[in-house]
């Protein structure tokens, strides 16, 4: 696909494969863009707009078959593949998303994590194994690894970004708390920051005491 996609639909494409697996477990074979949309809180001219970068996928009078609307989405998404991810950083975050199973639900399948804490080597979280950091070059050159996950400190995780990305780790998912920018533009980096999620929370709670 060469089309250029926005940012803000792709953010919500998540979004609607969620919502489709639902309905999905609900028994639900089709639905409208209108009653989508009440469900979503998103105009249903935004989900026919979202929807037709990608071809569409609806029928007039119709609306949108779910399993395959789904099974579309997830194509889209890549989550219909597998994709191995390491940890690099196996402190409570780092083990709280070694312990997320639901990841594996959509093709994110967790091999490794890596810290420098001695007393944690040989350690497993779900069967996971802790690594030592000297021993991620040799892994990475070992296994396939698709995704690495960075939950350490901020003043680390540029130099173990640069590191993994000159081993030819295609993808970076930086939990910390700094905005990582690749030389490489082949490799993907998504920064998550957590408190930016909670400081909107306060705003809004905030806000609505005003009001």
């Amino acid at each position: 696909m060469n089309k250029e996609i926005s940012q803000a639909v792709i953010r919500r494409m998540p979004r609607y494969y969620r919502y489709l697996g639902e309905l999905m477990d609900a028994g639900i074979e089709r639905i409208s863009s209108n009653d989508l949309s009440a469900r979503m809180n998103v105009t249903a001219s935004q989900i026919r707009q979202d929807l037709n970068n990608f071809g569409g996928f609806g029928q007039q009078g119709y609306g949108y078959n779910v399993k395959y609307l789904y099974d579309e989405i997830g194509k889209i998404l890549g989550v219909n593949r597998k994709h191995h991810i390491i940890i690099v950083g196996a402190g409570n975050l780092g083990q709280a998303l070694a312990n997320y199973v639901k990841f594996e639900k959509f093709g994110f399948v967790t091999t490794a994590l890596f810290d420098v804490d001695t007393k944690l080597k040989g350690q497993t979280v779900r069967n996971i194994k802790i690594y030592m950091l000297d021993e991620l070059e040799r892994f990475v050159k070992e296994n396939t690894v698709d995704i690495a996950a960075l939950t350490m400190p901020k003043s680390k995780a540029e130099a173990i970004a640069n590191h993994l990305v000159e081993l030819g780790v295609p993808a970076i998912w930086n939990f910390a708390h700094v905005d990582l920018k690749m030389e490489n533009k082949n490799v993907v980096v998504e920064n998550v920051h957590l408190s930016d999620s909670l400081m909107q929370l306060s705003y809004n709670i905030v806000k609505n005491r005003q009001e």
